[in-house]
């Protein structure tokens, strides 16, 4: 390992020693008996189970029985009278050293003091104590203590000084103190201890018991609670310094689900335990003192010395213990990885040294991970970069979301269900899928587990979605809250988007003519149509918000706004209205098309490239430069900004007038296709105010061209006219309505029911939505953010059903026409 990395190790470990934040206990800790080590409590996975379930451990060939509640009885030493306890581990009573009762249960009083035999271990005598940690309802009232293997038995030890009896092997077998069962599995012994208390008579009743089962995150072993001396370091003085930091605002952490996760794990903190028993690692850099003729005790800090050096911690065992001959012995244990990771950003720059790169680069500016690390690395370079140099390490810190499965499940090798970045972007079959997964280390149950998810998930393997679609979508999906489930359709869906964009290039770049130079630079000429202010203006409103998400990290949102900007504004509207100005406008219409166009698309493309650098550089490179532009490259291009003299008065008036024909072909597109009018359609648009009817009057080509094929007239009406008979109407907003002449076209009768159909279902939706939204208990659960989504979804039932009610009353009137 790199010599000053070790040292920063060294530095950090002996300085917090020599203060008392790190200090030596015999306490509990979380022992993963496959991987023979302690972990802290952020590496053990809590399962939750209901009632009696069968778990894969491993080591073992069958599964093992958990959810279970065992009842069984001790017998007093003197009387023999039967005290009955319940356990969920009734292997761990080979542990017992006493049965806690509440002081006021008056069911035992006169036990307390006195003593119960154990069936199994020849003289063990259990200690009946009284406790206020009983609770008299539940159960018989009366507990078994295991104060070397459950933490609240291990309190309840210290209080009444009882035995504490260690029953495992590191390996998770039983050692000497099991008796009978010494050498044997764990969890075999869970079952040899229940057949051998139904041989004594003593086994009373099992009974369906939910319960949090603790795995090792990394070997999904179960968790066992073993007393063990290890290093710890107090966490409360350097959590209030971290929590500190982001409260004053020196430091930001982004989304805010990430920032209250931050303070709710800060302040519920608890002392870390630093020790690992992994050959891999930093070794812990403290020395156990052996001094001849005395009896040392390795549990004890006064035994212990840290050093840098270890002649440094030579000199300080002599202080100790002046003129005693001494010796040392490092310990073999190393430190959580996670106590060297939480130096890394001041370490890295040189740290314990004060080099020009410290000085100049720490702290750091932003720091981008994933949200589940957020405890195990962040909170903890905060604190040590607070503590160890005073400052904080990042200004700010952006947690982003996890990709998961289709069904929301971590990808993990074992399941099969880790998707390879490459075989999106460049496809795979299924059965190169399924290859792959015999080239790991899966066992047969995993493997076939594993195969059997891709079969489902990926029935035709995975199509070639290339690298600007992967990365799109992935972005698209960072909200700031949940977690991605990963969904190839969707990944597949913007590799057509991609398409889109090189079909819109292809076309802009056909109608610009050999030699063209596009304008110096992209302002307004004065010459534009209301089409081109129009696109000229939501361009300029694109780039405003899209660099407002950008700088507050809504990844999502930024998308959203330049897809929009993309598909619907430029695709869909602009460019199909520039090919009517193209072939039959004037030379200088063509022209202020043409130059709208370029700008409207080399911004589109600069705008885009940040998440789809790829097929954006490749269409780039095509595009004429403007005079005087030599720019090699769109990664060194200019990144579109809000130009104000796009957004004037006189732009945003066009942006209203055109939204306006738009609203008017989308209305007519939408009456179309409701009632199946494909040709001859005759359409008429009502305008509720003069500027309107100006606009549609002006504009009436264009409504048509937007509007689609199979129309055969449109009448812009005014105010003053009246309401076209035998027609269906589509309101616009309060200033225009479009008609579509139906009598004689489609059967009212039958328009009538389909309509009272939709209404129903939209108003059942409505108040299924509704009655979803007002339960206190979703609003006092649910972030206000999901809140407005899903009353945003009631509205729109609403609206829904109420359209539906329009539409049967308008076919009631035709029918009186």
């Amino acid at each position: 390992m790199d010599d000053n990395l070790s040292a920063a190790v060294r530095e950090t470990f002996v300085r917090l020693h020599e203060e008392g934040t790190i200090y030596r206990a015999n306490r509990l800790v979380n022992w993963c008996c496959r991987l023979n080590t302690a972990i802290s409590n952020l590496e053990v996975d809590s399962k939750e189970v209901k009632g009696r379930t069968l778990m894969d451990v491993p080591g073992y060939e069958r599964k093992v029985e958990f959810g279970v509640l065992t009842h069984f009885c001790y017998e007093m030493e003197e009387t023999g009278e039967k005290v009955q306890v319940a356990t969920t581990r009734p292997e761990t009573m080979l542990g017992d050293s006493a049965i806690a009762v509440h002081p006021k249960d008056e069911r035992y009083k006169h036990l307390v003091g006195k003593y119960a035999t154990h069936p199994f271990i020849p003289g063990r005598r259990l200690k009946v104590v009284a406790d206020d940690y009983v609770e008299m309802d539940f159960g018989t009232g009366a507990v078994k203590i295991t104060p070397a293997h459950d933490a609240n038995d291990f309190a309840i030890g210290k209080r009444h000084d009882l035995e504490f009896i260690n029953i495992l092997n590191d390996d998770g077998t039983m050692n000497h103190n099991a008796g009978p069962f010494e050498g044997q599995k764990r969890f075999d012994v869970r079952y040899k201890v229940i057949q051998a208390l139904k041989d004594k008579g003593l086994y009373v009743k099992w009974e369906d018991n939910d319960m949090i089962i603790p795995l090792c995150s990394r070997s999904k072993d179960i968790i066992e609670p073993l007393i063990k001396p290890q290093w710890y370091m107090r966490m409360r003085e350097l959590a209030d310094a971290a929590i500190k930091v982001v409260e004053d605002g020196e430091m930001e952490i982004k989304p805010d689900t990430a920032k209250r996760s931050y303070f709710r794990w800060m302040e519920g903190i608890q002392d870390w335990c630093l020790s690992r028993q992994l050959w891999w690692g930093h070794q812990i850099p403290a020395y156990f003192i052996t001094v001849d003729g005395e009896q040392g005790d390795e549990t004890l800090d006064d035994w212990w010395v840290s050093g840098r050096t270890e002649e440094e911690a030579m000199e300080k065992a002599k202080k100790k213990f002046p003129g005693k001959n001494i010796s040392l012995k490092q310990d073999p244990d190393v430190l959580d990885t996670w106590f060297s990771s939480g130096l890394w950003p001041f370490s890295t720059l040189g740290w314990p040294k004060q080099t020009h790169d410290l000085e100049t680069l720490y702290p750091t500016s932003v720091l981008e991970t994933g949200w589940d690390i957020l405890f195990f690395w962040v909170a903890r370079m905060v604190m040590f970069g607070v503590k160890m140099t005073g400052k904080v390490p990042f200004k700010e810190v952006y947690c982003h979301s996890l990709v998961r499965d289709s069904e929301g499940r971590k990808m993990s090798k074992s399941l099969g269900n880790v998707i390879d970045p490459v075989d999106v972007m460049d496809g795979i079959s299924l059965e190169a899928l399924n290859e792959k997964l015999k080239h790991g280390n899966l066992d047969p149950r995993e493997l076939e587990r594993a195969t059997k998810y891709q079969r489902t998930s990926f029935p035709k393997g995975i199509p070639e979605c290339g690298a600007d679609a992967l990365r799109f979508s992935l972005i698209s999906y960072t909200t700031g809250g949940g977690d991605i489930n990963f969904d190839v359709s969707v990944i597949h869906g913007y590799r057509r988007f991609c398409n889109k964009i090189y079909q819109a290039t292809k076309y802009v770049l056909g109608k610009l003519e050999d030699g063209f130079v596009p304008q110096k630079t992209a302002s307004k000429t004065g010459k534009e149509s209301l089409a081109e202010k129009w696109i000229l203006h939501k361009y300029a409103i694109a780039a405003k918000e899209i660099n407002q998400a950008l700088a507050d990290r809504k990844f999502s949102e930024a998308t959203g706004i330049v897809y929009q900007y993309w598909y619907t504004q430029l695709c869909d509207v602009y460019i199909e209205n520039s090919k009517t100005i193209i072939q039959e406008g004037t030379e200088e219409e063509q022209r202020s098309a043409k130059d709208t166009l370029y700008t409207a698309l080399e911004g589109a493309l600069t705008m885009i490239h940040p998440f789809m650098p790829f097929v954006t550089e490749e269409l780039w490179q095509r595009l004429p430069r403007r005079p005087d532009d030599s720019t090699p490259s769109i990664v060194k291009a200019r990144y579109p900004t809000y130009d104000a003299t796009l957004d004037d008065p006189e732009y945003r008036s066009a942006a209203e007038a055109y939204d306006l024909i738009l609203d008017v072909s989308r209305g007519i597109r939408s009456l179309m296709a409701e009632y199946s009018v494909k040709d001859s359609a005759k359409l008429f648009t009502q305008t509720y105010t003069q500027t309107a009817l100006q606009t549609c009057q002006s504009e009436v080509q264009s409504i048509k061209s937007l509007s689609g094929k199979g129309i055969s007239s449109i009448s812009i009406l005014s105010p003053e006219d009246a309401r076209p008979a035998g027609c269906v109407t589509y309101p616009i907003g309060s200033t225009a309505a479009v008609f579509l002449e139906v009598k004689g076209r489609v059967d009212i009768d039958a328009e009538i029911e389909k309509a009272k159909k939709k209404m129903q279902k939209a108003t059942e939706a409505y108040e299924r939505q509704k009655k979803r939204v007002d339960d206190p208990e979703y609003q006092s659960k649910v972030e206000v953010e999901l809140q407005e989504v899903e009353k945003k979804k009631m509205e729109d039932f609403k609206a829904e059903a109420e359209r539906f009610e329009a539409v049967m009353k308008q076919f009631e009137i035709l029918k009186l026409e």
